[in-house]
């Protein structure tokens, strides 16, 4: 056996030691009980949340989340581009899962043997919601089975639709930058509301790593590049037509001041603030499922009413 083979093999042991650990954790987690969060008061829309954040030299500062913070940003206030640029690049099976996407993370440990390293997460937009709120940045495997936990109690808790309504929220998008509402005002001075399916796709394209590997201010090339493909992805599931799709490719982001103050670029975080999947590159974001799906979520009553009229998915 050569050393290559060693090394793949080493690596495969690893993931599905990995796998299987996590597994009996979980379950066991839960056979014995922990003192998890309750999350069933979150399905009240007019709940405020009021949370630790963390800014970029590491101190911590408390954030509101909910209609108390005037940049709070209602579901039914974000565009349709802006939603499924999320699913796609983040979690797109997210209206299929429960919480945790099995086939996700299979295909991240397949993934990760090929490449030969930890290169790709499989969180769905609902476990990084339950770490966002609840758990800190730390990557041992008690925190993962707490997050694995609190994100099936929410999917049991909380509609999909309130679910994206609190991660758009409170998602990092810069420098003490949190949720949509200051991520449309911060880099385009715009309500959320306002924003083109091109801005959408920048915004999002951050997400992996704002801190570093995704900040404009730093990789802007990366950034529309990761940005370019969430728009093939939305083209792909049928959010945009060819037309809007090329339109929105030629309609590159006006952010003010980007380009004049290079040199002015925030801090760059602790390296002991590594920002989850900063390694993600431009082709490890996978193109969903080849059936297109409706182009409005099934989250709010109306919305659920009118996606009845829409074709199935096949």
């Amino acid at each position: 056996m050569n050393w290559r083979d060693f090394h793949k093999g080493l690596l495969r042991f690893k993931l599905r030691a990995l796998a299987l650990l996590i597994m009996l954790g979980t379950a066991a987690a839960a056979w014995i009980g922990w003192d998890l969060p309750e999350t069933g008061h979150l399905a009240d829309r007019k709940t405020n949340l009021v949370i630790q954040i963390r800014d970029w030299q590491g101190q911590e500062h408390p954030f509101t989340l909910g209609p108390k913070n005037h940049r709070w940003t209602p579901l039914k206030a974000v565009p349709e581009a802006l939603k499924w640029s999320v699913i796609a690049a983040e979690d797109a099976n997210f209206y299929s899962h429960q919480g945790i996407d099995v086939q996700a993370l299979k295909e991240a440990l397949k993934y990760d043997l090929e490449q030969k390293r930890l290169a790709r997460g499989a969180s769905t937009i609902t476990q990084q919601l339950a770490k966002n709120l609840f758990l800190s940045r730390e990557k041992t495997l008690l925190r993962k089975m707490k997050e694995f936990l609190i994100a099936r109690r929410m999917e049991q808790e909380l509609s999909k639709g309130r679910i994206l309504e609190l991660y758009l929220n409170v998602v990092e998008l810069g420098p003490m930058v949190f949720g949509v509402g200051h991520g449309a005002s911060y880099y385009f001075g715009k309500q959320v509301s306002q924003l083109t399916p091109g801005e959408c796709a920048f915004l999002v394209a951050m997400l992996p790593g704002p801190r570093v590997a995704y900040n404009p201010y730093r990789n802007l090339g990366r950034v529309e590049k990761r940005a370019e493909h969430i728009l093939k992805l939305l083209k792909i599931r049928g959010v945009l037509s060819e037309a809007e799709y090329r339109l929105a490719l030629a309609d590159k982001p006006d952010i003010p001041g980007l380009q004049r103050r290079p040199r002015q670029a925030p801090a760059a975080p602790p390296a002991e603030e590594p920002q989850a999947d900063a390694e993600e590159t431009v082709e490890e974001l996978q193109a969903p499922a080849e059936a297109p799906v409706p182009m409005v979520p099934p989250d709010e009553p109306e919305a659920e009413e009118e996606s009845q009229a829409l074709p199935p998915q096949s």
